[in-house]
């Protein structure tokens, strides 16, 4: 386990079409803090041997879209460790983006990534016996 400042964990997924919930292929900004949620779990345990509970968010920044096609990244960086409390800075970028336009299949990879979603939250660890 590692309870250090500074460690952490980073999710990929792609973002299928059946998620489009509006015009344009938009993706709702929800799908961003879902992962952030499946990316803390997973800090959790590597830190605490544990999945704990996610007590808020205290800031949360929609600052592109998602769409439908995309391939998203989702990090989440430990900032701050209390005795039972987690803080913890997340940041999701769209790695990938489809390109209709050339073509029903085709992607680009973006360089650099664009980021979608900031947020920071706190996540709580069970006491430890």
């Amino acid at each position: 386990m590692s309870l250090t400042e500074g460690f952490s964990v980073t999710h990929r997924r792609y973002v299928p079409h059946s998620h489009a919930h509006y015009g344009g292929n938009l993706v709702d900004g929800a799908y961003g803090l879902g992962m952030f949620g499946d990316v803390a779990t997973e800090l959790l345990i590597r830190t605490d041997a544990d999945e704990g509970l996610f007590a808020g968010y205290s800031n949360v920044e929609f600052t592109a879209p998602i769409q439908a096609g995309d391939v998203i990244e989702a990090t989440a960086t430990l900032v701050r460790v209390g005795t039972r409390s987690r803080e913890i800075e997340f940041e999701a970028r769209v790695v990938c983006r489809s390109a209709p336009e050339r073509g029903p299949s085709a992607a680009d990879v973006l360089d650099p990534p664009v980021v979608v979603t900031r947020a920071r939250g706190t996540v709580v660890a069970p006491k430890q016996d």
